[in-house]
């Protein structure tokens, strides 16, 4: 695997980021809530753009990946990995104690990803995905529920 890196992303170039944005998170009105908000990064190997992450603040000392996605035809090659570890270190420099990811309950791949980089189950948020506007099903399980994952930086 090539090396990446994070590039932060202007706010008058969110928008071109959206395909990529939906690739995770297939509620665009949802989507649209949040591009604006955190810090924005294309993910890049080799001068090209293979992802999308995004990162927002809810609290003091805390750092939740929002979104990210990975092209589809690279994906399981651990660029996923790589970013989170590039974005620990730098959110930790800048003095963020925790990170926090949510995922679908159907989210069996994410779920797994999360775990095995040493992200911590720490609630579950009933319900959540039954008021996107088309239900969402991976693996033959609907997502009902959110997932809510915290990772100490310290």
């Amino acid at each position: 695997m090539s090396s990446i890196s994070l590039i932060a992303i202007p706010d008058y170039k969110r928008a071109n980021f959206l395909p990529l944005l939906l690739e995770a998170d297939p509620a665009e009105q949802l989507i649209n809530t949040y591009i604006k908000d955190g810090d924005l990064f294309s993910i890049r190997r080799e001068q090209k753009i293979i992802g999308v992450s995004l990162f927002t603040f809810p609290e003091q000392g805390t750092v939740e990946l929002k979104n990210i996605a990975i092209k589809k035809t690279i994906r399981n090659q651990g660029y996923g990995k790589a970013v989170i570890a590039q974005a620990e270190t730098y959110y930790k420099e800048k003095g963020y104690r925790t990170m926090v990811v949510k995922t679908a309950n159907s989210s069996i791949d994410n779920i797994a990803f999360y775990q095995k980089l040493g992200f911590r189950l720490m609630e579950i948020e009933l319900d959540y995905f039954l008021s996107y506007p088309e239900a969402i099903y991976e693996q033959g399980i609907r997502a009902r529920d959110r997932l809510v994952f915290i990772k100490n930086l310290t």
